[in-house]
């Protein structure tokens, strides 16, 4: 065979590899979920008092979304991440600490189905690191196997009657394969990170899907590594926004060390607001943590996606997202087909790709927050249908337990929420009320409560600390 002829037949594939349009079948996914942090810590949305210089890069080579909502507290969100279904529909509505307060409660892979289990079907190898909290690990030691998660590392939430499990900074006590336990004189971040390395490091050659919900920036406050002289809460929260910025470094340094930046999408939001004790400051406004809260600074998160293959550089957009659309991207990206799944979530991978500007959404929503009621030995949602925001890109109406509105907001004139236009409305404003109380009206009139076989009854079962009777 002449050299030629073998240089004719490469020219194509030479050609692929550096075109700009060439984009890889199925790329690396990397999810990562920062602990309780609004848009008035992370400089790329105009926050005056921190830089996050690793975050506003991938702003800067990616896509910023500036209409992005997620649930007002972890459990909800990170369920609806999960199952790209909202609450309502899942039951997860309100937290639930499962290692805390057990009552034979959990995320019961039964009845639930992951994104992870999803992309192991594409082939995927998984991981997870960081925060999960749904499970408790000392009942149900390799339950996130079950999830769809070929390895972790994961800080074991709070264990009652286990001092130890209380640490996921200085000295964490951590859950893997060979069991739990503290890392003397490490930080949690750190042991995240360096085993999400190891991970790409192992498993390059192979299509991945990585789950990183951080730990950080959740309390209890603490000075960190790169900052050890912090004291005053303000001084810490700060350091933590600073790891957290500075693990995201790490990781897409490992990445490019790899050679793998160019094949993962990478995508980095938050799961709440800010810890109402903290105040920060955004575009000149001061802005109060809005966790639990169905404020704009409680569900309106930070949301960047990273796709180098696709050349979507620079990018800040108006679109609509939410926590939910993401277990169809991630499906669509990996190659998997979606027409049959039958989420709440829809798919913008077209928009990360570059076939469109657009997302698939009329309207986004969020809902949820403050601990679940024990009731006959039944974890059920505090309420029979639970407060909520459901919003556009203009508008926003606010709904009590009752399914009254209570407010109406003008959310891209007043982004702060200073004008309530309910009772006031101009004709525009009319006209948008109506749109999204259409939604309103297609949604059940009764939440559904979390479905799960109770686990073994255990000692630390039924404690009061949640405050539920």
């Amino acid at each position: 065979m002449s050299r030629s002829f073998i240089l004719f037949c490469l020219i194509p594939f030479l050609h692929g590899c550096n075109n700009p349009s060439h984009t890889p079948r199925t790329p690396n996914i990397l999810f990562i979920l920062v602990d309780d942090l609004g848009k008035e810590w992370v400089s790329c949305y105009g926050a005056d008092s921190i830089l996050t210089p690793n975050v506003d890069r991938l702003a800067d080579t990616g896509i910023l979304f500036d209409n992005a909502w997620v649930m007002p507290q972890c459990t909800p969100t990170r369920v609806s991440f999960l199952t790209g279904q909202y609450p309502f529909h899942t039951g997860w509505i309100n937290h639930w600490d499962v290692p805390r307060w057990g009552a034979q409660c959990h995320f019961d892979p039964k009845y639930y189905k992951t994104i992870a289990l999803a992309l192991q079907k594409q082939g995927y190898k998984t991981c997870i690191a960081g925060k999960w909290q749904v499970n408790d690990f000392r009942v149900q030691p390799r339950i996130l196997k079950d999830h769809g998660f070929d390895e972790y590392c994961m800080w074991t939430g709070y264990e009652t009657g286990n001092p130890p499990s209380a640490e996921r900074y200085w000295d964490p006590y951590i859950h893997t394969l060979q069991g739990s336990k503290t890392y003397s004189g490490q930080f949690g971040e750190d042991v995240f990170t360096d085993f999400i390395l190891d991970f790409m490091e192992r498993y390059r050659q192979e299509p991945m899907f990585i789950y990183y919900p951080m730990v950080l920036t959740h309390t209890p406050l603490v000075a960190t590594p790169n900052h050890r002289e912090a004291e005053t809460a303000i001084e810490k929260h700060k350091a933590m926004v600073r790891y957290m910025d500075h693990s995201v470094g790490r990781l897409i340094k490992g990445l490019e060390r790899l050679g793998l930046r160019e094949q993962t999408v990478v995508v980095w939001t938050t799961d709440n607001g800010t810890s109402g004790s903290i105040e920060g400051h955004l575009k000149g406004e001061p802005v109060r943590g809005g966790k639990v809260k169905l404020s704009q600074n409680g569900m309106a998160m930070p949301f960047i996606v990273n796709a180098p293959a696709y050349r979507q550089e620079g990018l800040k957009t108006g679109e609509l997202v939410d926590i939910t659309d993401l277990f169809p991207t991630f499906l669509e990206l990996a190659g998997g087909s979606i027409e049959a799944w039958n989420g709440d979530g829809r798919s913008f991978c077209e928009m990360i790709q570059g076939k469109t500007n657009k997302t698939n959404r009329d309207w986004v929503l969020s809902m949820g927050g403050r601990p679940a009621l024990l009731r006959d030995g039944k974890v059920v949602p505090r309420t029979k249908f639970a407060p909520r925001a459901i919003g556009n890109k203009t508008h926003k109406l606010v709904v009590n337990e009752d399914r009254e509105v209570i407010a109406l907001f003008n959310i891209q004139s007043d982004p702060f929420e200073k004008i309530n236009l309910l009772g006031r409305e101009k004709a525009l404003d009319r006209e948008e009320k109506e749109r999204l109380l259409q939604v309103l009206e297609d949604m059940p009139g009764h939440d559904a409560w979390p479905r799960y076989d109770p686990t073994p009854k255990q000692s630390w079962d039924l404690t009061p600390e949640n405050g539920s009777k």
